[in-house]
């Protein structure tokens, strides 16, 4: 007899003191914290430039990233942000000065340098958050950089491929003019010519730039050109019993001298006298790097503008697509809104109206009006309010506008009204201000001229110019500086440039200050000692 089967009962499970682990999704977090390393960098950079170029429609020179500490930022501040600069001695002077309001917590430094060039170089701070090495890079990597390459103003006056050959080149040829004629000659000249350089200045489509690239070589054809003018014109000694020159033979010498002429270093350089031809070669580099510059100056609220509104939509893209926590989105907005805040007239820290606000709500309301535009904005902008495509309006403007034209074409009312803009007209002639314009038709349109007029560098710079060089006297240069509004030079001032230009001209320099009716002042000076 088979004894039964047993079977053994089913055990219970113990209860389990561990907690079960939930698969997790992977984090689309491009970084968390403040550090950084190179190769997050490096995915910011992607990230950046993908929602740069496939949603608003970028189109960038190559980026060359620079991570710099403060003190070379501060190096940076010196030799006004180029990677490349000559030696002087007022680039030393600002880094101390930079370096001690620095040190002593009474002044910041920038987050980035971004220099216009190709390949455009970005220059990131490496104290910089993570956070704010995103901001950086959508800010000036992909903001600037597109309005760099893009803007009209850029290509009609820069050479992005050439300036760094050409710096590297100016650097050189200094370097050996000091080893050869001194130190103290070089930044003699450089001295004159930096106290020029705003009047160094083609303003005028026409008498555009050449190719950076060719003056190393040209510099030799040039010295031999000029040799052969300045003897021709130059070659007698006028006597002092000559009579004066006739009308005819006045308006020849002008024609001959190409006057008048309002790029002042430009006629130093071909027709000074008694200056060598390293002098004019000196000469010509810091007008053709002030050239470069002038672009700049025409478009600073409107090259700002479009990189606010590219950083502020691309970190906000980053954030709604998960990228950066809400922790970074908030670290992001507490810096932009610093950046982009503007102070009332009666704060202590208004001091004008901030570039970055009126370029920032600029961009903002130009997308407002093509997306969601109100019927005062149909009013105002017919041919491109409700268009439903603002980034490509906003491109539109950023390539054919400088900062005078788009006030005068795209300041809206609506933003007039929020940023309190009116017009007030200070004669001081009179006792009392008055407010010429308000909020009503006529008065938006006059707000925005006025406004546009101060943007406008053509009003804002002196108008200065060389009208006339007694060959049959003297050799006195002439010039006048016509007055705008009854807006004369500063005495002290006017005197010390002019002095500079003696010293470069090699004879007296008379400089009349005149409106069309008016003669508000002369300056005279007399060289000091030849530029031998």
């Amino acid at each position: 007899m088979s004894e039964p089967t047993r079977t053994a009962a089913p055990r219970k499970p113990r209860p389990s003191t561990a907690k079960a682990k939930v698969a997790q999704p992977p984090s689309t977090l491009l970084y968390e914290g403040a550090d950084w390393d190179f190769d997050m960098l490096g995915r910011i950079f992607d990230s950046v430039r993908d929602i740069g170029e496939r949603e608003l429609g970028l189109d960038t020179y190559r980026t060359q990233i620079e991570v710099i500490t403060s003190e070379q930022m501060l190096d940076a501040y010196s030799s006004v942000g180029m990677p490349l600069f000559y030696k002087h001695w007022s680039f030393g002077k600002d880094f101390a000065r930079n370096e001690s309001l620095y040190r002593k917590g009474w002044q910041g430094l920038a987050y980035e340098i971004v220099i216009n060039s190709d390949p455009c170089i970005c220059y990131i701070m490496e104290e910089n958050s993570a956070t704010m090495q995103t901001l950086v890079l959508s800010h000036a990597a992909m903001g600037h950089n597109h309005f760099f390459k893009n803007n009209y103003v850029f290509k009609q006056w820069t050479d992005a491929t050439g300036i760094n050959d050409y710096l590297a080149f100016a650097k050189n040829y200094l370097a050996k003019c000091e080893e050869r004629y001194g130190i103290e000659a070089v930044e003699r000249v450089i001295d004159a010519a930096h106290a020029l350089q705003s009047h160094g200045i083609h303003r005028y489509p026409g008498k555009r730039t050449m190719d950076l690239r060719t003056e190393e070589r040209r510099e030799q054809e040039r010295r031999a050109h000029g040799e052969a003018l300045f003897n021709d014109l130059w070659r007698t000694v006028p006597g002092k019993g000559r009579k004066a020159a006739r009308k005819t033979e006045v308006d020849r010498r002008r024609a001959l001298l190409g006057l008048p002429e309002e790029n002042i270093l430009y006629f130093l350089e071909k027709m000074a006298p008694r200056m060598a031809s390293w002098q004019r070669e000196v000469i010509r580099i810091v007008r053709l790097i002030a050239q470069y510059f002038y672009p700049q100056r025409q478009t600073k609220m409107m090259n700002e503008g479009c990189a606010c509104f590219v950083h502020h939509r691309t970190m906000s893209r980053l954030h709604e697509t998960g990228q950066i926590s809400d922790g970074s989105f908030l670290e992001f907005l507490h810096s932009h809104t610093s950046v982009v805040m503007q102070p009332d007239f009666d704060d202590r820290r208004y001091s004008g109206i901030n570039p970055y606000a009126l370029g920032f709500g600029m961009m903002q309301d130009i997308e407002r009006i093509a997306l969601t535009p109100t019927d005062e904005d149909r009013a105002w902008f017919p041919d491109w309010a409700g268009n439903g495509d603002a980034y490509s309006t906003l491109r539109e403007v950023w390539a054919n506008y400088r900062d005078e034209s788009v006030i005068s074409q795209f300041l809206s009312p609506n933003l007039i009204r929020k940023m309190g803009l009116f017009h007030i007209v200070d004669d001081k002639e009179e006792d009392e201000m008055v407010v010429a314009a308000i909020h009503n038709e006529r008065g938006y349109r006059d707000v925005r001229r006025a406004l546009a007029r101060q943007y406008d560098v053509a009003r804002r710079d002196a108008d200065i110019q060389i009208v006339d060089v007694d060959l049959a006297g003297d050799r006195r240069l002439e010039l006048r500086h016509h007055v705008l509004d009854g807006v004369t030079l500063e005495e002290k001032d006017a005197d010390r440039v002019l002095q500079h230009l003696a010293d470069l001209w090699g004879y007296q320099v008379r400089l009349v200050e005149s409106d069309d009716q008016t003669v508000y002042a002369e300056h005279k000076a007399d060289p000091m000692k030849p530029f031998v």
